[in-house]
């Protein structure tokens, strides 16, 4: 297991954007979602391309940052680093967090958050399963189902699992799907794709954000997308942590 950053901010995207949330990103991903588009320069001067947190996914040129975690407590010792409300939210991302799913370090750590009361948000691609009832803890912990859509490039097989979409949907405290949009995927007949995924889950609410790991690319994407969700009844989420902080980690 792997720990690429942590940082104590305000949730950007999705149903709770603005609540003040503890994050732990994690290392690693099943994906690699070069669609989207965003490069980030490897120590050896590689160019990676990828989503905006590919340093958290591709270990080949990022391990070297990743801090591995071999306790508990080491992942528990992070919430006594920050001068923390009582019970604050507590996001975990990626890279994707479940590919860590059935570690026991891991599931401990969720039971200790659990019992002293704090909102857990997963941050994931919605493809890898969990067993909720091996480890319960996970029907006690929130679900933002970020699943990838044609424009990451990703085959259709690998990112749209519709019995895991459905599972996570069904068995989970909370559950809302997520996706990253683009103005051209827009013209291009994203309605249809959208569909079929929400098919999976139809009772689970849908928040669509502008594709973009900078400022600009978020506020070139942004007015097409709040008109495709005016015509379609889904929810706008902003990004708001890129808007504020344009391109930075950390926040």
């Amino acid at each position: 297991m792997y720990l690429v950053e942590h940082f104590y901010s305000i949730q950007g995207e999705g149903k709770y954007v603005g609540s003040p949330s503890l994050f732990f990103r994690f290392g690693g991903c099943n994906m690699k979602c070069e669609g989207f588009g965003c490069k980030e320069t490897a120590k050896d001067g590689t160019q990676v391309l990828g989503c905006d947190t590919v340093y958290a996914v591709n270990k080949e040129h990022f391990s070297h940052s990743w801090v591995p975690i071999s306790k508990t407590s080491e992942l528990l010792t992070v919430l006594e680093l920050y001068e923390l409300p009582n019970a604050v939210d507590i996001v975990l991302t990626g890279g994707e967090p479940l590919i860590y799913a059935n570690d026991i370090i891991f599931i401990n750590f969720l039971e200790v958050l659990v019992k002293n009361g704090h909102r857990i948000t997963f941050e994931t691609n919605g493809s890898l399963d969990i067993d909720f009832i091996k480890y319960p803890v996970y029907a006690e912990c929130f679900f933002a189902l970020s699943v990838k859509l044609s424009n990451s490039l990703e085959p259709l097989s690998k990112r749209v699992r519709g019995d895991v979409i459905y599972n996570l949907a069904s068995n989970a405290k909370d559950a809302f799907f997520k996706f990253s949009i683009d103005s051209e995927s827009i013209t291009l007949g994203l309605e249809e794709e959208l569909n079929e995924i929400l098919l999976h889950a139809p009772k689970t609410s849908v928040y669509c954000m502008p594709v973009g790991g900078s400022r600009e690319e978020v506020e070139k994407n942004t007015e097409p997308l709040i008109e495709f969700c005016k015509a379609k009844g889904y929810n706008f989420s902003d990004r708001l942590h890129i808007r504020i902080w344009d391109v930075n980690k950390g926040v």
